[in-house]
């Protein structure tokens, strides 16, 4: 089952075209992975021919945190469409329903990993054509949880993502045993331990020592994630990881994401040009 709405239409832009738009699906998982439908927004930017078969247009995948929902990058970045429509992207900001983005060993009905690689992104390509399936044009980030999650799948899948980033993400959750319903999802650590540390991006980093893919994360200097973004940030320089890593002023809160999304959005779009100058050699 799956329904199709048009939340809004971006303002006529000053030469009188027609800008970007906002859709809001419903995906439900034909394999049972989720225990609901998704809701997902889908951000067209002005220079999207949907029907075209043969556009490549770059994507970047944006996941919501803990608590959080598809609307909260928009209640973050409201002019999210006008950035769509600057960097001549698509914008895609799925459901994380507190998954963590995992495939859940103790709950069935929780399998995100796998929805997200092997329905959503099949379903969204097929839907807006125009969506380049090449990795080196795609791209995902996310907030808190969803900076995990960024990190989580797209090291797990290079084949759909060339770039990451991650804004404040937990990624380290070892230190925070009874936080965020981790162990609903993974089990009491005490009693699975090891599972734990398999689950975590930071014990993970040899998948992107191999992968060679394209990472940018932040975290600020007041965030209570700071200090496991700094453990990543030093593993990776002693892994030989090639990185970007910013840390600046700041707290776990919108404030702080309004403005490190916009230095990962520069970044992402300059992967993608570089993609593009490799291609026409």
């Amino acid at each position: 089952m799956r329904a199709f709405a048009t939340l809004a239409l971006a303002a006529v832009s000053t030469l009188g075209a027609s800008a970007f738009t906002v859709d809001t699906l419903t995906v439900a998982s034909k394999h049972n992975r989720l225990p609901e439908p998704m809701k997902v927004v889908v951000i067209t930017p002005d220079a999207a021919d949907l029907a075209c078969d043969t556009c490549s247009i770059p994507v970047v995948y944006l996941l919501n945190g803990y608590g959080g929902d598809y609307t909260q990058w928009l209640r973050v970045r409201p002019d999210m469409g006008e950035l769509a429509d600057n960097y001549g992207m698509f914008m895609v900001m799925p459901s994380g329903m507190d998954s963590w983005y995992w495939d859940s060993p103790v709950d069935p009905s929780m399998q995100m990993e796998s929805f997200i690689t092997l329905e959503l992104v099949p379903e969204l390509r097929a839907r807006y054509r125009a969506m380049s399936a090449d990795p080196a044009r795609n791209a995902i980030t996310g907030l808190s949880m969803g900076g995990h999650g960024a990190m989580w799948l797209a090291m797990r899948h290079p084949d759909l993502w060339g770039s990451m980033g991650s804004n404040s993400g937990g990624v380290d959750i070892m230190p925070f045993p009874t936080k965020w319903k981790m162990a609903e999802r993974l089990g009491p650590q005490d009693d699975n331990f090891k599972r734990w540390q398999e689950s975590t991006v930071i014990n993970n980093l040899d998948l992107l020592k191999q992968n060679g893919q394209n990472i940018i994360f932040d975290c600020g200097s007041e965030d209570f994630f700071h200090d496991v973004n700094a453990d990543l940030h030093n593993k990776m320089l002693e892994l030989k990881v090639p990185h970007t890593y910013i840390s600046r002023p700041g707290k776990h809160n919108h404030k702080y994401w309004s403005n490190s999304i916009l230095h990962q959005l520069l970044y992402f779009d300059r992967c993608f040009a570089g993609a593009d100058k490799a291609t026409a050699k």
